[in-house]
């Protein structure tokens, strides 16, 4: 009852209609907990049997563990009920020594060989095992856990997922469960994209597309970044990713960092915009969604099934995804900052990269900005999100007109700027991007050029917020609506 009094929208998403036992390691809050369902498990964890007993908070979550096969190091049983899992005892399936059996009669020579083959397996092993231990160093350093996230994955499908109004995020999840099930399950298909992060595959999970964005060696701390945040708050919004699983794992003989999401095949919103134009409404829808992801990034959102507020600090038009409805949604968390107002504390991670040059704002670029206020972070975003807009703006036909698409500051800095061209432009001359004559011609155009400039301001703190940003694009976007419904 408090909690539909208190927040009803979460507490309906979340739903918790059982009392289950608890116990464990995921246990903080004493030994009873509410969920969608129960659950009782037992994990091998080296020559440790580790036992788990609690409850799903999510419920797609809960749908994803429950229909994954017991295996020999693992064991999930789940039941509906009021402390239903209090009596549920879970045994790993018995094991075979049935190999060990045959070994015994085997000749000597074929054992001789078989001793070799095994000393050269422990030796590759030892190597490879030494190289995970470091990987799970440093994550341990950043505060997440080794091996597969489980996550919400979906209600049956990925694809019901996807269409539901509400895309599936993290925050709640049960790291301990089904640690690299998922991961094991996925096909990569194709490579859809390549850059300094890594690269980014097209992949099938049970029937579905998913993402697979494989991080470089030298990528690591990205790698964790994004992980941690996804697993440490809630992130459920259409126009944020949806996540559904992070994994360290071994393939081809090499260890590869795996961040695994929904996968969106019209791509980013910078290759988009250089095949497509957009009308009136398609640009307000996308710029609309754009700064609803962010509005819900920036805001913090308190309670059980709440949320720190976070800056993204590499808002681009490359880290922006765009779906099928032509909506887009913000990527790419592996530098953002985190706060939590109740502690004042602000958490800006351990990666050293500081974003891209291009859409840097003044204060970033002369080194004024206060990274001790995490309000400065947001102001950053602001300023990226401005040029976003901009991009976007170009590509909308108006009077039969549009501009080829072009990055911004295209006509006075290279390809690849220095932090010295982009501050001379910014900091020095004060100089803005080029809003083009014909966009005052056209409502849409013209009031969303005079929400660019309020994002520009050289003064941080008299820029507008994005949840600012958001309300004056609904009510551009329902004069817009006005206007085709008087004609």
């Amino acid at each position: 009852l408090s909690c539909l009094l208190s927040s009803p929208d979460l507490c309906l998403l979340s739903c918790p209609c059982h009392a289950c036992v608890c116990q464990g390691s995921s246990c903080v809050t004493g030994e009873r907990c509410m969920g969608h369902q129960c659950f009782s498990s037992l994990a091998l964890n080296g020559d440790a049997l580790v036992s788990q007993k609690g409850c799903f908070k999510v419920y797609e979550q809960s749908t994803m563990t429950c229909k994954t096969p017991p295996s020999r190091d693992q064991i999930v049983e789940c039941c509906h009920g009021h402390l239903c899992n209090l009596n549920i005892t879970v045994a790993l399936p018995a094991l075979s020594y049935s190999v060990t059996t045959l070994a015994i009669v085997i000749v000597a020579p074929v054992i001789v060989l078989v001793v070799l083959s095994t000393i050269a397996i422990l030796v590759f092993r030892r190597i490879h095992h030494n190289q995970m231990e470091r990987l799970s160093a440093r994550d341990a350093e950043y505060g997440t856990i080794d091996g597969l996230i489980a996550s919400n994955v979906g209600e049956s499908t990925l694809a019901d997922l996807l269409d539901h109004s509400c895309t599936s995020g993290s925050g709640s999840g049960l790291p301990f469960l089904v640690q690299r099930t998922v991961a094991r399950q996925i096909t990569l298909n194709e490579c859809v994209g390549k850059g300094r992060y890594g690269e980014v595959w097209r992949g099938q999970w049970q029937g579905e597309s998913v993402a697979v964005k494989i991080f470089s060696s030298r990528d690591e701390k990205s790698w964790f970044r994004e992980t941690e945040i996804y697993n440490t708050v809630l992130l459920r919004h259409e126009n944020i990713l949806g996540f559904i699983a992070s994994d360290m794992t071994s393939r081809n003989s090499s260890t590869q960092l795996w961040l695994i999401t929904h996968y969106h095949e019209m791509g980013s919103l910078y290759d988009y915009l250089q095949l497509s134009t957009l009308d009136a409404g398609g640009c307000l829808r996308m710029a609309l969604s754009i700064a609803s992801g962010l509005a819900h990034l920036h805001v913090e959102i308190f309670g059980t099934q709440g949320k720190s507020a976070i800056a993204h600090r590499d808002l681009k038009s490359k880290n922006i995804l765009v779906n099928k409805t032509g909506q887009c949604c913000i990527a790419d968390l592996g530098l953002a900052v985190m706060h939590f107002q109740d502690t004042n504390e602000l958490d800006v991670g351990n990666n050293p990269k500081v974003g891209t040059k291009r859409y840097m704002a003044p204060e970033v670029l002369d080194d004024s900005v206060q990274t001790d206020c995490f309000e400065s972070y947001k102001r950053v975003d602001i300023w990226a999100l401005g040029l976003v807009l901009w991009e976007v703006a170009r590509r909308t036909v108006s009077n039969g007109i549009v501009e080829e698409y072009k990055p911004p500051f295209h006509d006075v800095v290279p390809s690849d700027p220095s932090f010295d061209d982009m501050r001379r432009w910014w900091c020095v001359d004060q100089q803005r991007p080029n809003i083009p004559n014909r966009w005052f011609s056209d409502p849409t155009l013209s009031s969303m050029a005079k929400l660019m400039k309020e994002c520009w301001y050289q003064n941080p703190s008299a820029r507008l917020t994005a949840l600012r940003i958001k309300k004056t694009l609904t009510k551009i976007d329902n004069s817009l609506d006005k206007i085709k419904t008087d004609i």
